[in-house]
């Protein structure tokens, strides 16, 4: 005997489809859960299966070697229509299991059990079941252990989905935030064409700046699984990497960097220094043809402290360099120092300018 559909057939296959499950690969949590209801019922065969429109299909079997059959000899849509547990202790003495050929058949299926896969709203989309080739009777225990490994089931499937609306959700704003970014980016550049005033291009030339690390650093925390924390070196790497296409010819940029995780603000305001550091080298240290490099360092000193050393092979700072004079934006830093707590060592090196930070990671 064929069960029939269930009385809210359409609503049940819709809840199904919802959670994206049917023809997926096995996943090891769901086959643990059916090696696991098998062994502790004693059974030959366990199943975590779901009822769809025209078959029933196995998201796990552990004894029985397929991956669907027909809704014709299915046991579970019988079920379905029950109670969220159901027990079947001798297949052959059930009237709709009587002409059923998984049954009659030699060796037939002689016992059934199955807890309910139910959904919040209280649909049905299959069971988690166990089945055997003697007549037989479960325990009070292993009838719990069925229910509890069943509710299990339910709660994979709604993680999985709930993981999955995550992922859409942080993708969305992931679009919207880098969009906003960048017509924020664009309008910077506009209006620092507008201002003939060197302390508005200087306020402007911040605010761009501070939004290009900010472009980097999200996209660095839309990949991560740690939204507050941010590995400096990699994001480093990140910055140095856009800014390349803006050296001068002959002129290379070098970055050589030690993991170290910080809070996402500290990590804008060194990646705003590195921009900044790196563009005026650019700019101001390489004209006239002359070549060389521009270096970023990041290492952890032995107080735990991080040392962030940026220099290049530049003409070097003039010998009355100060706030207006310096080519790395003195008041830009002044800022970023304040943030991260601590002083800029700006000076003359051997064969250009070298600029240092060491400051404390502070605690996300």
């Amino acid at each position: 005997m064929q069960a029939l559909h269930h009385p809210l057939q359409q609503r049940r296959l819709a809840a199904l489809r919802d959670f994206e499950i049917l023809d997926t690969d096995p996943e090891q949590e769901f086959d643990e859960i059916v090696k696991l209801a098998a062994a502790t019922c004693g059974t030959a065969i366990s199943v975590v299966n779901f009822i769809d429109a025209e078959r029933q299909w196995f998201k796990a079997e552990t004894g029985l070697g397929v991956r669907e059959t027909p809704l014709a000899t299915s046991i579970c849509a019988h079920v379905i229509l029950q109670d969220e547990f159901a027990e079947i202790r001798d297949t052959l003495d059930d009237p709709r299991m009587q002409d059923n050929p998984l049954c009659c058949g030699e060796p037939g299926l002689r016992f059934y059990a199955g807890a309910l896969l139910t959904t919040q709203d209280g649909l049905p989309l299959g069971t988690l079941c166990v089945l055997d080739y003697e007549p037989r009777e479960l325990t009070a225990l292993q009838r719990d252990t069925l229910r509890v490994l069943a509710r299990q089931v339910v709660t994979l499937l709604e993680m999985r989905k709930a993981l999955r609306s995550a992922d859409i959700l942080r993708r969305e704003v992931d679009h919207r935030v880098k969009n906003s970014l960048q017509s924020l980016s664009s309008f910077t550049n506009l209006q620092s064409r507008a201002f003939a005033s060197d302390d508005a291009k200087l306020a402007l030339s911040m605010v761009k700046t501070r939004i290009d690390a900010l472009t980097q650093l999200h996209e660095m925390l839309y990949q991560s699984d740690d939204h507050g924390v941010v590995e400096l070196g990699a994001f480093l790497t990140s910055v140095c990497a856009q800014l390349e296409g803006l050296a001068p010819e002959g002129v290379t940029l070098e970055v050589a960097t030690t993991p170290v995780s910080v809070p996402a603000q500290q990590a804008v305001a060194v990646g705003t220094f590195v921009n900044e550091f790196v563009a005026n080298s650019f700019k101001h240290g390489f004209r006239d043809g002359h070549t060389g490099s521009v270096t970023v360092e990041l290492g952890l000193e032995p107080d735990g402290q991080v040392r962030l050393t940026c220099s290049d092979t530049g003409v070097g700072l003039p010998p009355d360099h100060g706030i207006e004079s310096a080519g790395l934006g003195m008041k830009i830093a002044e800022v970023i120092c304040l943030e991260l707590g601590t002083d800029l060592d700006l000076r003359n090196g051997a064969h250009g300018v070298v600029a240092t930070l060491t400051f404390t990671p502070a605690a996300a």
